[in-house]
């Protein structure tokens, strides 16, 4: 007698679901990959400005925190509740509330990175000529990326996550497929989509995690004694090279062709 088929049986494991549901497979991945990146681009666009006016002092620390960590409490069928009138039934609004959700993690790390760039560096800039936004692009932000690129890191996979929860607008990604297959009970498409899901954040941790190695090689240089700190300050780009190895006399002359 011939075993009934996986599908019928609904069976967990279904290699006949993957293969007949492949292009629905395909466009929901797709969908979610593209939700999780768009939100978290739009949310390292965000966070820099509002770690910067946070930097300026306690006056501005706590209300930028405690606004970013208020919005992180809220329940996120709530959060799409309440951005519904705005953005009605659209990709805008999933992405908007994700957005919203990312900026307690990448605020937070930001600002820690730019508040462990060492002072004398930063004197050291002034005395060169650096102005603000010279100071800002090609010395503290590159000395900030250490803590930039974990905070991606963790905001991504947050990201990728929460993303699911767009199904209740029909814009959820993978969610689309795991809402419904839960209330049918169909046990091939909530295993299915709910692995793609993980190895959607797995794969995204992995990337994130070469790209922080690439672009900050001089945190794998602490060897010898030196501290991370230390190594940072010294090797970041060239202007901070430059910069963190000027010596103290140099430092306060103003300089040539700035």
């Amino acid at each position: 007698m011939t075993a009934p088929n996986c599908l019928v049986a609904n069976d967990w494991i279904c290699w006949d679901y993957v293969t007949s549901r492949s292009q629905e497979l395909t466009d929901a991945t797709v969908e979610h990959i593209w939700l999780t990146g768009v939100s978290v681009l739009i949310g390292i666009a965000v966070s820099v400005p509002l770690a910067l006016l946070a930097r300026r002092g306690r006056r501005w620390a706590a209300p930028v925190l405690g606004l970013t960590t208020l919005l992180y409490t809220i329940p996120s069928l709530a959060m799409f509740s309440l951005l519904l009138p705005v953005f009605g039934l659209s990709a805008a609004l999933v992405v908007t509330g994700l957005v919203l959700y990312s900026l307690t993690i990448l605020v937070r790390n930001v600002l820690a990175g730019l508040e462990a760039v060492p002072e004398e560096v930063r004197e050291a800039a002034r005395g060169m000529g650096y102005g603000p936004g010279r100071l800002l692009w090609q010395v503290e932000l590159p000395l900030a990326l250490p803590a930039l690129l974990a905070g991606v890191r963790i905001a991504t996979v947050s990201t990728v996550a929460l993303t699911t929860v767009g199904s209740i607008v029909g814009k959820g990604g993978l969610g689309n497929l795991i809402a419904p297959a839960v209330n049918s009970s169909f046990k091939a498409q909530v295993l299915t989509a709910s692995v793609l899901c993980v190895l959607l954040a797995l794969v995204a941790d992995l990337l994130l995690l070469g790209v922080q190695r690439l672009l900050t090689p001089w945190t794998r240089a602490g060897a010898g004694g030196r501290s991370v700190t230390r190594a940072t300050t010294s090797t970041a780009t060239p202007a901070a090279t430059s910069v963190s190895g000027a010596e103290p006399a140099s430092a306060s002359a103003p300089a040539k062709g700035a």
